[in-house]
Order: C-alpha cells, then structure tokens, then sequence
C-alpha cells in the first residue's frame, strides 16, 4: 500500500488513525510525505518505510515542476507497484495530479477525497462533509477505500512507543513529569500568539508554581530564548521530533498555536491549551482526543481566510489572549 500525504508535521500526525486502518489490511505501508512532514510519518504506526518527495502543486513554497523529478517519481513507484494507494489531502487541495502520476505508474487502485470530477484518475471517489475533524475525515477515506482500524483501537492519534529519553532533559533524569510546555512558534505566523504575550505567559504559570519549558525548532531560538527569559527553561533547537513528544509526553499540559507540536501533544496523550486562530475552522483542526481549553477569538474578522499573514492589524484574535487566560486554562484542563 502507498499512503500520500504531501504537507506539514500536524498534516501528517492526523492521518495516524487512516495510516493504523490502512496498516491493518495490508502486508506493508509507504508513506509518501513532504520534506516537511517526513520525520512525523516516521513516527506513525503502521508505517514500514518513508519516502519524501518535495510536490510542487501542495506544498506552501512549492519548488518548480520538473519533468525529470516526475519522472523520477512515477518510475520509483512502478517498481514499488503498490497494490492499492489511498490520497490524503486537505479539503483545499487537489489529489488529482498526484493521482494522474501514480496512473501512469500503473497503480491499479487509488482513492482520495474529492470535490472535482476525477474521470479516470480515481476508482474510489470519496465525499465527506468538511466540518469533521481531521482525523476523522482522514479515517473516512481509509474505509472507503476498504481498511478498518483493528479491534480496539480507539481511533486516537498515536506515535510510536518507546519514544527515546529527553534529551536535553532539563534539571537531570530526575526531572518528575508535571511540567509546563509553551511552544511560542507556529509555520504560519498568523497562528503564533505574540511573543511578548508567550513571555508574559512564562513569568505568569511560574508564579504559579508550574515549572515551565520553551520548545522550537532549531530557526527559533532567539524567540525561545526571550520568552523564557530566566524563569523559563530554553529548550529552543534542542530536540528532534521524538524527543519532543518524549517531553510533551510528560508534561501535564501544553500551551501551542495551531502548529504541529498541538497534534503531536494529542498523539501522545497530553492536554492541550490551544491558542487557536480562527483563520482555519477549529471544528477540523484543535487537537483531537484529549482535554483542550481553545483560546483565542473565533469570530474575528481573519475567520476562514486561511491567511498565512495576519490581515488584521494588532492581530486581534490572539493577541487578545493575556497570560491570566493561560494559567486558568493550564489550571482547567490539568484538572480535566
């Protein structure tokens, strides 16, 4: 089986449940994923091996199409010759061409969702309403196409266990779980809450008494730095995508915008405080089965823009937010 989806780290861990479903009626998984999203396919059950291709109609900043890349491609997977491939995309994005490439690689099988006449290009032809949540709509597809998740398997996001040991672990190996996580960044600015609100946060849940750590990847970490400030802990660049979910695993919430690491919390069980911008519907995109408090006004004049810039001066819908919200949203769900 051949399991496609092309965009980011959050794109990739929702598809967790479709991948298990695919998995279970299959002798073996490939995920195709994008550069982005690879290192979160890895980390996905079922999945056997990963190959990560750069797609020049879904990615964000999309390199130009190259005959010889799709070449490439389409000849990669003729020699696969997946039984079946099932195409995860977002309710804005076309499978189409990527179905047109696996036909004439000779795929004899191929499902997605789409809005679009497929012609020839689809055997399974798959319509969802687009308010459910994403994993959902995701698993839809995969019992279209004619996979089930296994007995008992509650249909949750889900990594790979074990995850390895924190690296990096803050304070030495006895560092008790119970901590605070604030991940200030976001791959779209219009989902980040302000810096300085995240730093007010930190200095807010450590009067608190919460002990509180400050994720990013390896580009941010002048932004982690100064919102932790020196009653936070800076852990900005110092982990690989396991070794965050190792430490989210432990922590007994995680405050995150709309980004990857709020997917990556769910998958590994931990609450989440969701500084959510209404720019894309919560209803598809808040973590999905765990307790969450969402933070953030879902009403503002950016709803439903998909803006990847804030188009609204101020950026009223998160900035709103104070660190108050936080720590009583921390306090909710801990409680939850």
């Amino acid at each position: 089986m051949l399991v496609a989806r092309l965009d980011s780290v959050g794109d990739v861990l929702v598809q967790g449940p479709l991948v298990r479903a695919v998995a279970h009626g299959a002798d073996r998984v490939v995920f195709l994923a994008g550069p982005a999203g690879a290192e979160a396919a890895g980390l996905l059950p079922g999945v056997d091996e990963v190959w990560t291709w750069a797609c020049p109609w879904i990615l964000g900043d999309p390199p130009p199409v190259d005959a010889g890349d799709l070449a490439a491609l389409t000849d990669r997977v003729r020699a696969l010759a997946p039984a079946q491939a099932v195409l995860s995309t977002s309710f804005h994005q076309s499978p189409l061409p990527l179905a047109l490439l696996l036909r004439t690689a000779g795929v004899p099988r191929v499902s997605a969702i789409s809005v679009d006449y497929p012609g020839a290009l689809l055997d399974v032809r798959h319509r969802v309403d687009d308010d459910l949540p994403e994993p959902e709509r995701a698993l839809s597809l995969a019992r279209a196409a004619g996979f089930d998740l296994p007995p008992g398997d509650d249909g949750r996001l889900a990594v790979r266990r074990p995850l390895p040991p924190v690296a990096h672990e803050p304070g030495g190996p006895d560092l008790p779980p119970g901590y605070i996580v604030l991940h200030p960044g976001a791959s779209v600015p219009a989902r980040a809450w302000p810096a300085h609100r995240c730093a007010e946060a930190v200095e807010a849940l450590a009067d608190a008494g919460h002990r509180v750590l400050v994720t990013g990847g390896p580009g941010e970490r002048a932004l982690t730095a100064a919102v932790a400030g020196t009653r936070g802990t800076d852990l900005g660049g110092a982990l690989d995508l396991a070794g965050l979910a190792a430490l989210l695993g432990g922590a007994a919430a995680v405050v995150v915008g709309n980004t990857g690491p709020a997917h990556l919390a769910a998958a590994v069980g931990t609450p989440v405080v969701s500084l959510f911008s209404p720019v894309v519907p919560a209803a598809r995109w808040a973590p999905y089965g765990v307790p969450t408090v969402l933070l953030g006004d879902q009403d503002a004049p950016c709803r439903l823009t998909r803006a990847r810039e804030c188009p609204v001066p101020g950026h009223p819908c998160l900035a709103s937010v104070t660190a108050a919200d936080v720590v009583a949203a921390v306090e909710k769900v801990g409680s939850a």
